[in-house]
């Protein structure tokens, strides 16, 4: 579903992607794992299109979407949903408004059809009988409930993750977790997720993948990285503080 190869991308003299290669296959949940500053938000951003690399390719289902315009650009993005990490929901929307906002600014539906799209996608994330309601009156695991429904009513092909178990407690990061697991089953979706919370990483990975210094250094099931004998990666996994890695990865 997505390949990535040779990949650099630098601000100034700061180099901070690397020649990033990686294949993420249609259906299975790709992890990428790192320390703040690796370079995991930029790669999501190049991977949809909103920065372009200064080197590589990147193919999403088979289109390389690096040499696009911004009007082809667009219509490949139609495969892809997003979680945002703060959520990202419109503070002066209903939460129906939220969930639907995409379907009402860029599609022909009627009133009646994305009225009933929301309400499907709400159910799907576990939320029914909320769309009159307003963010603000909404608990942290409920706006990114919210905030997943509205990734998925496009009918996406690819969800992308930016740390998705941010920001609320254990009990609600693994019902998002959970969440995670049954969107990509029952909706047959490719899913890549970048976060630093090894629980949430255990909890939905097929793969994982662990970018070091803009470079990609690991790749395997979760049972692979674990027992990887690289100590780069289990200093990370561990969460130890001491070892190989400096401040400036």
């Amino acid at each position: 579903m997505i390949t990535i190869s040779n990949l650099w991308r630098g601000f100034n003299k700061n180099q901070v992607l690397r020649g990033v290669t990686l294949t993420i296959e249609e259906g299975e949940t790709m992890v990428i794992i790192g320390r703040s500053g690796c370079g995991k938000s930029i790669l999501l951003k190049q991977i949809v299109g909103i920065m372009k690399p200064d080197k590589g390719e990147i193919f999403i289902d088979g289109v390389e979407i690096t040499s696009l315009n911004e009007k082809e650009l667009s219509q490949v993005r139609l495969k892809f949903g997003m979680l945002f990490q703060g959520g990202a929901l419109f503070d002066s929307m209903t939460v129906a408004e939220n969930v639907g906002f995409y379907l009402s600014e860029h599609t022909k539906l009627s009133k009646e059809e994305i009225s009933l799209r929301v309400k499907e996608r709400l159910s799907l994330v576990g939320l029914e009988g909320v769309e009159h309601l307003m963010p603000a009156e909404l608990s942290g695991g409920m706006r990114k409930r919210v905030a997943l429904a509205r990734a998925i009513c496009t009918n996406p092909k690819v969800l992308l993750y930016d740390e998705p178990t941010t920001g609320i407690d254990p009990v609600m990061s693994a019902g998002i977790n959970r969440l995670i697991r049954k969107l990509q089953h029952e909706l047959n979706l490719t899913s890549l997720v970048v976060t630093h919370d090894m629980a949430c990483v255990y909890d939905i990975a097929d793969r994982i993948a662990m970018l070091h210094k803009g470079e990609i250094i690991e790749i395997g099931t979760p049972q692979e990285i674990r027992s990887s004998p690289n100590p780069i990666v289990q200093q990370f996994i561990i969460g130890s503080s001491e070892g190989p890695i400096t401040g400036d990865s």
